[in-house]
């Protein structure tokens, strides 16, 4: 076990964690950013992405994080591929605990967690995710090429995965409880305009149907919400789209959360109820949740730390 100082640690490496080491890197404060579960945050499991300024030829996901890291890199950031499992911001230095029993101590601290993947908690969902089951079209579509799948939810994400398994899969359902999407215009104009894709409006899945260690996923129970009916969809493959939750249970009773678990800051800044403890990206993000939201938000967070550490000096 080993204890490293730095005067600024950054939690979290999606777009709000590496613009905030860039920019601290920049600022000569050699950043240290600790990557967590999953390098590139939610970014890595996202195809194509359009609308972030300077790429107009389209960059996946992955790659646009990639470039991100090594650009962070380049100009100084200390990455450490690890995951925080204990952090103390009850006194100075603050104290985060490594999964490998390291420890860092810094003067600052950059929140940029983000947010993981909601589940339904169906019966038999714990069971079957990995078979069948899964939140991310990216990751598994291949799996289903040529074959029957559904996709549950109504908003953006939903539609963004179906739209992503509708060049894979031979048909594509998107299930939600209501009669219209939640999506963007131009997205549900993309939606249901494909003719592999079928909505199912007014329904939710009471369970998946199938076993494990027979097959896998073979169907689902869904429920219309206005008549009461229960009927079966036959299915190889069913994707959870129905929002994200804050990474935020290291921070439960030490930082000031909303009642979803969002890490609140001062209005229009990164400042959190602690002293020294900013949080950027979607970690804090009620609204928006875009990758370049995610960026303003970790730059305003370095910028916000460097202040903060010159008036230790």
């Amino acid at each position: 076990m080993t204890t490293t100082h730095t005067p600024l640690l950054i939690l979290g490496s999606g777009p709000a964690g590496y613009t905030a080491a860039i920019y601290a890197a920049r600022a000569m404060q050699k950043p240290v950013l600790i990557s967590g579960m999953q390098p590139g945050g939610q970014l890595t499991q996202t195809g194509d992405i359009e609308n972030f300024p300077g790429f107009p030829e389209k960059i996946s996901g992955s790659e646009l994080m990639d470039r991100m890291r090594e650009q962070a890199e380049n100009l100084g950031t200390t990455i450490i591929d690890e995951t925080a499992v204990n952090v103390d911001l009850s006194k100075r230095p603050f104290t985060i605990v490594l999964d490998s029993d390291n420890i860092c101590t810094c003067d600052a601290l950059i929140i940029a967690t983000g947010a993981s993947a909601k589940w339904l908690n169906l019966p038999n969902e714990e069971n079957l995710r990995g078979f069948g089951v899964s939140a991310c079209a990216t990751c598994d579509g291949f799996f289903y090429r040529n074959k029957r799948v559904a996709v549950i939810g109504g908003g953006n994400t939903a539609v963004e995965e179906a739209l992503y398994l509708a060049n894979l899969a031979s048909e594509v359902y998107i299930i939600h409880r209501r009669d219209e999407l939640r999506a963007e215009k131009v997205m549900q104009e993309r939606l249901l305009s494909n003719p592999k894709i079928k909505p199912v409006w007014n329904s939710v899945v009471e369970d998946y149907i199938g076993e494990k260690d027979k097959g896998g996923l073979t169907g689902l129970r869904l429920k219309n919400v206005q008549t009461g009916e229960t009927s079966e969809l036959s299915v190889d493959g069913a994707f959870v789209a129905i929002g994200y939750a804050p990474n935020t249970d290291l921070f439960k009773g030490q930082l000031e959360l909303d009642k979803a678990g969002f890490i609140v800051t001062q209005s229009g800044r990164p400042q959190t109820s602690v002293e020294g403890v900013f949080a950027a990206g979607d970690v804090q993000e009620l609204y928006f949740r875009q990758a370049v939201t995610a960026a303003a938000g970790g730059c305003r967070a370095a910028l916000e730390a460097e202040k903060y550490l010159s008036s230790l000096k």
